[in-house]
């Protein structure tokens, strides 16, 4: 009869050899982590403390955890030596981030790194100084960053029952979902309504100008822009917001609005960073 039970009990779903549970864990926290990276880069390289983060209300920054969670799962069979962990971290870490990019700009509007000034780039989404970090970065995923949130999730294990765990990390896996839902809805609302008050000369601009009138005869959607998603918050949320007009030329939402800082706090002076 014992063995009956056992039998019918199914095995949880895996991928290479991870469970579904401990793959979304690694989004969270690898996504925390790349925040705070970031973060720290900012105020390393621009002397000011900006936004890095990829949604508009929680530290996460998601083309670290999507990164970390596809590279830990493509890497498996490039852990046969620093070399080809080197390799396959250029080439994994590269397809990422282009294709993030573009995912970021098709469904956000959003520039979160452009590398057009850089050597040897692909459309400004990825370039050959990047990818050599890329490759880099996996040797030390794999060799050393791994295993600290590896023991990590193994101390909160003892720390925590299971379930408890399972319920969390699906708590917060819904939360960066809405997240993510209200951030495209913020932005877009936010495009639209630069678009509209500066009059770009942009595709469809006949329809937006429309919606954009029918949307501030909204009380809810006047209520959220107000207190919410304002042009302040916005600008301070995704600092590299864009537009491209007919005629080809980018503009930044940032320098429609000079008056607004793109950034929390400036440490020193920008000329010390030139």
């Amino acid at each position: 009869m014992r063995e009956k039970i056992n039998e019918s009990k199914k095995e949880p779903l895996k991928i290479q050899g991870f469970s579904i549970t401990t793959l979304l864990a690694y989004f969270i926290i690898y996504s925390i982590i790349g925040f705070i990276i970031e973060t720290i880069f900012g105020i390393l390289t621009k002397g000011v403390l900006e936004s890095r983060k990829s949604f508009i209300i929680g530290p996460f920054c998601s083309i670290y955890g999507l990164g970390a969670v596809i590279m830990i799962l493509a890497l498996q069979k490039f852990k046969k030596n620093n070399y080809t962990l080197f390799f396959g971290g250029f080439l994994v870490g590269s397809i990422i981030e282009y294709v993030v990019s573009l995912i970021g700009e098709a469904i956000f509007h959003v520039v979160w790194w452009d590398y057009s000034d850089m050597a040897f780039n692909i459309n400004g989404r990825i370039c050959f100084y990047y990818s050599i970090f890329w490759g880099i970065l996996a040797i030390f995923l794999m060799k050393a960053i791994q295993p600290q949130v590896r023991k990590f999730m193994a101390l909160i294990l003892r720390k925590f029952n299971l379930s408890t765990i399972r319920t969390i990390i699906l708590v917060l896996t819904i939360f960066i979902a809405i997240d993510c839902i209200i951030s495209a809805y913020a932005i877009n609302m936010f495009r639209i309504r630069m678009i509209a008050i500066n009059d770009l000369n942009v595709a469809h601009k006949d329809e937006i100008i429309e919606l954009n009138l029918k949307l501030n005869k909204s009380k809810i959607h006047s209520f959220l822009i107000h207190y919410f998603f304002n042009d302040k918050k916005m600008i301070r949320t995704y600092p590299n917001l864009k537009q491209e007009k007919l005629d080809g030329t980018i503009v930044y939402f940032k320098d429609l609005l000079p008056d607004i800082k793109p950034y929390y706090y400036k440490f020193v002076a920008k000329d010390f960073y030139k």
